[in-house]
């Protein structure tokens, strides 16, 4: 291996090792993801969302948390699924993202709850590429855990600079 080759072996691996800690893991139509611990804020049962007009769909509305209007996005829709009823086991993960030098409260809707797991490094694989059409950006890696795969999910890029405005303005 030439010295330019290790170079770049050795920042994958601080990469993928950057990756390591602990996720929250909940399930999506059958397949299960993963949230870093440190971007969830709480975990709540599903409540009334009062519907906000002309936000894109996968926007559902807004809930009243203790006093704060959290702007709540439908995972299922934002990820092109098709739509399921809500049991009751579905429920609002609200987290905290980061976007144009702020934080914004944000409440996403997924299928239900898991687990919260401690991956290690070694266990993080990087997003296969699917070809130039694709966008994973919002994709941190793939855990393999017990025989199956969790896909980890960058909270921060799930939804774009525009989709967070449109977000943001639906929680005003």
């Amino acid at each position: 291996m030439t010295t330019e080759q290790t170079k770049i072996m050795d920042q994958a691996v601080k990469v993928i090792g950057d990756k390591e800690g602990k996720y929250l893991t909940f399930s999506l139509a059958e397949e299960e993801y993963g949230i870093g611990i440190l971007k969830v804020k709480e975990i709540i049962g599903m409540m009334p969302i009062t519907i906000v007009p002309q936000t894109p769909s996968y926007i559902k509305g807004v809930i009243n948390l203790r006093g704060k209007v959290i702007p709540v996005v439908d995972l299922r829709v934002k990820f092109m699924m098709e739509a399921a009823d809500y049991t009751e086991r579905t429920c609002i993960i609200v987290v905290e993202i980061s976007a144009a030098g702020r934080t914004i409260l944000m409440g996403i809707v997924v299928d239900s709850v898991s687990e919260v797991l401690n991956i290690k490094g070694a266990d993080i694989e990087a997003t296969p590429a699917f070809g130039t059409k694709l966008d994973t950006e919002f994709i941190l890696g793939m855990a393999k855990i017990g025989g199956g795969i969790k896909i980890l999910l960058d909270i921060d890029r799930v939804l774009s600079v525009e989709e967070i405005k449109a977000v943001d303005v639906a929680g005003e």
